[in-house]
């Protein structure tokens, strides 16, 4: 049996993508996965796929001087993920951005191992144009992403299977919800203080009119008597929360604003500001604001009043429910399978 290994981590939303593979792949071939000690063996063990870990190197950005050992832990990175590739054996190393897919990726490159990497965002991450030339084919989420690489092919994101075709009246009752309009709120992973405090101080006048699913992060919860207002501090099952949401407000990381959209659940990006990140939620937000598949309030504007003129302006707008109704995002996981299958039988 044929072994892919999987790389990419730091953050959930480097990981999610690639158990969205595994699940389909897991009855024909033999997977584990390479990355740090971080989130991702957390999710790994959690699906019970054998897991490698290795020392990671994260560059901090705009701090030079605490760079400046980098490359020297590169060096020792690199070596240690080639002895895990030595005794692991793959057929393909499938990566999926973020600092820890660099050295699995140039271990894989100098064995002779065929390497994919897939870009969920509009504009590639340090990562992957750092190991695209060392890629069979560097699969994207969107087609313009594609087109500015050599060797760029447009796949679409990779999306969980448990999130499409849930039950939606079981949903809403699961989670308490009366007969008016439920909106989702979160802010990643581990939640976002901005969104979190200017939603709170609204969400007494926004249950007038709302249910509210606040997906706050872990620890972030407060005590908050509003009927209406259900705090969540981690959704295990993502599918029954959008089963359940009617209308949601989330950053823009790409596979949330993928999911969403190709959930047609009609969306309040407020994406996370360059600065803070390397600007690519801003791109994101701006791809599907230009066709109308969203609604963009900036976290310069956001307030509490803001964010609820927000959300009303987004119950009401038709034509953004028309467009979504009519859009191709592309769910990907196929079509990035046949890569993965054509890369390996390419090698022999």
């Amino acid at each position: 049996m044929k072994k892919i290994m999987f790389c990419g981590g730091g953050s959930a939303g480097h990981v999610i993508p690639n158990m969205a593979l595994c699940e389909q792949l897991k009855d024909g071939y033999e997977l584990c996965y390479i990355g740090t000690r971080g989130i991702e063996r957390d999710i790994c063990r959690s699906y019970g796929i054998k897991f490698y870990a290795f020392d990671g190197v994260k560059l901090v950005r705009g701090k030079i001087f605490e760079n400046l050992s980098a490359p020297a832990k590169i060096v020792k990175s690199v070596k240690e993920c080639g002895d895990i590739l030595d005794e692991a054996r793959p057929d393909l190393l499938f990566c999926k951005g973020g600092y820890v897919s660099f050295p699995p990726a140039v271990a894989a490159s100098k064995r002779g191992i065929p390497v994919l990497t897939h870009e969920s965002d509009l504009t590639p991450g340090l990562a992957n144009k750092l190991i695209a030339k060392k890629c069979r084919r560097v699969l994207t989420a969107f087609p313009s992403t594609a087109a500015r690489l050599k060797n760029g092919v447009y796949t679409g994101a990779p999306l969980r299977r448990e999130l499409f075709g849930r039950d939606r009246i079981m949903a809403k009752r699961a989670y308490g919800c009366d007969l008016r309009p439920t909106i989702l709120v979160f802010g990643g992973g581990s939640g976002s203080r901005a969104i979190n405090n200017c939603l709170r101080a609204c969400a007494a006048e926004l249950c007038k009119s709302y249910n509210i699913l606040h997906i706050c992060g872990r620890g972030n919860a407060v005590f908050a008597d509003i009927r209406g207002y259900k705090q969540i501090e981690y959704a295990a099952d993502m599918g029954e929360i959008y089963a359940a949401a009617d209308y949601a407000v989330s950053r823009c990381g790409a596979n949330a604003a993928c999911e969403l959209v190709a959930l047609r659940i009609p969306a309040l990006f407020i994406p996370l500001e360059n600065g803070a990140s390397r600007g690519d939620q801003v791109e994101n937000a701006h791809y599907f604001e230009e066709r109308g598949l969203c609604r963009v309030l900036r976290e310069r504007n956001l307030s509490p009043q803001s964010l609820k003129e927000g959300i009303d302006a987004l119950v009401c707008d038709g034509q953004l429910k028309t467009a979504l109704k009519s859009n191709t995002l592309r769910r990907g996981n196929e079509r990035i399978i046949e890569e993965i299958v054509c890369a390996m039988s390419a090698n022999g």
